[in-house]
């Protein structure tokens, strides 16, 4: 990745470079005094969430590393709305230990999926393995109209 030219004046670019963890902060150089939020904002907010249909399912696999399952929630609400949520709590700070660097997003985050016609949203199954939350949820089979030939007569 080393080997990708840089759009923005020496910065990594977050366009070319998907590992690059640096987040564009807009009230950085503001005059004005502005709340920090960074601690609270971060990428883990926006968690995310491939969707795939197959023939039998519509699967959501979200990226949470580093959390346990009681720290994430699977709901279906409204109906048919799929909501995944959850938080990272930041780490406990020793005040004999120097921070260097700190790019582990903490926080709480929250995605919500309207779900199609087709979703079975009363079997809705979850499970989460190496860091991976992946929800399935079955569809519907779609009923073949039943055809009935016509004998022509004459």
């Amino acid at each position: 990745m080393a080997m990708i030219p840089s759009l923005f004046g020496g910065r990594r670019s977050n366009i070319l470079d998907p590992f690059s963890m640096d987040v564009w902060d807009p009230f950085k150089d503001f005059p004005l005094s502005v709340p920090d939020i960074s601690k609270e904002t971060s990428a883990m907010v926006n968690a995310r969430v491939d969707w795939k249909e197959t023939p039998e399912a519509h699967v959501f696999k979200a990226d949470v590393p580093g959390l346990k399952k009681e720290e994430v929630k699977v709901e279906v609400e409204e109906g048919r709305v799929l909501q995944i949520s959850g938080e990272r709590n930041v780490e406990k700070e020793d005040k004999n230990d120097t921070w260097h660097r700190v790019e582990r997003s903490s926080g709480k985050f929250f995605r919500r999926f309207r779900l199609p016609e087709n979703a079975k949203v009363d079997q809705v199954k979850a499970a989460m393995e190496n860091g991976v939350l992946t929800v399935t949820v079955p569809k519907e089979e779609v009923k073949k109209p039943d055809v009935k030939a016509i004998e022509i007569s004459g």
